[in-house]
């Protein structure tokens, strides 16, 4: 069976075939919340399309993107270093399908295989980067430079440069208010790296794209890709 999912689709066939009769096919509706602060997590689950946010909430009301998965991975990595529960909530800002696994089934393969440990430990890894990535650009990075590298995390994790997003998701995602994401849109789209629609942004160009998020992108695709493979195919063409 051919995975969509990077991480499923770099396993080896034997660690394939411990997981594989565990693997339950789910739907993930936009808005399903997957985990919740504090509560036990009851499966892994492994995004194949749809696009998901690790959101922290924030003393005053607000909420803000910690974390982003997809197709590249794990929607709950924090399983893998033995806790059953997170702080954050886990919920699909983009619809889309999956595979879910129960916690003691994932945890008894991860015992039987040290290949399999090491794959997904290595993911940890990649998660981490990205989310100290993250920290960086929201510590001081113009919200136009955070736009830019959210749009390319998310191109990187789905098909075709037509991204479903909406002005009040990317507050949330960038941790601003929603004229300063409108701000930030007409800039990038000034420039002609996007075109957004009610709903739907388009990328236009993919290499400048990268250039407006500066330094805030690239460190954690790089370790993903030296440690597990590609974010996106080859077939996936830069705008």
């Amino acid at each position: 069976m051919r995975h969509q999912n990077r991480l499923l689709a770099a396993l080896s066939e034997a660690d394939g075939a411990l997981l594989g009769p565990h693997l339950e096919a789910i739907d993930l509706p936009l808005g399903h919340v997957l985990v919740e602060p504090a509560a036990e997590i009851p499966y892994a689950i492994f995004i194949d399309t749809g696009l998901c946010s690790m959101v922290s909430t924030l003393d005053q009301g607000g909420r803000i993107e910690v974390g982003l998965v997809g197709r590249d991975g794990m929607a709950t990595p924090a399983l893998l270093l033995g806790t059953d529960t997170i702080p954050y909530q886990l919920f699909m800002q983009v619809a889309g399908h999956g595979h879910r696994i129960a916690v003691p089934a994932l945890r008894d393969a991860v015992k039987a295989s040290a290949s399999l440990r090491t794959l997904f430990l290595r993911y940890v890894q990649t998660f981490l980067v990205q989310v100290a990535q993250t920290a960086i650009a929201n510590a001081g990075a113009p919200a136009e430079e955070r736009l830019a590298r959210w749009l390319l995390m998310y191109h990187d994790r789905q098909d075709g440069d037509d991204l479903s997003v909406t002005h009040e998701f990317l507050s949330i995602m960038l941790g601003v208010r929603r004229p300063t994401v409108t701000v930030a849109i007409h800039t990038l789209e000034g420039a002609g790296l996007i075109r957004a629609r009610r709903g739907r942004i388009r990328v236009l160009s993919r290499a400048r794209l990268e250039e407006a998020a500066g330094q805030t992108y690239g460190p954690a695709e790089t370790e993903y890709e030296r440690l597990i493979g590609p974010l996106r195919r080859s077939e996936d063409s830069p705008a």
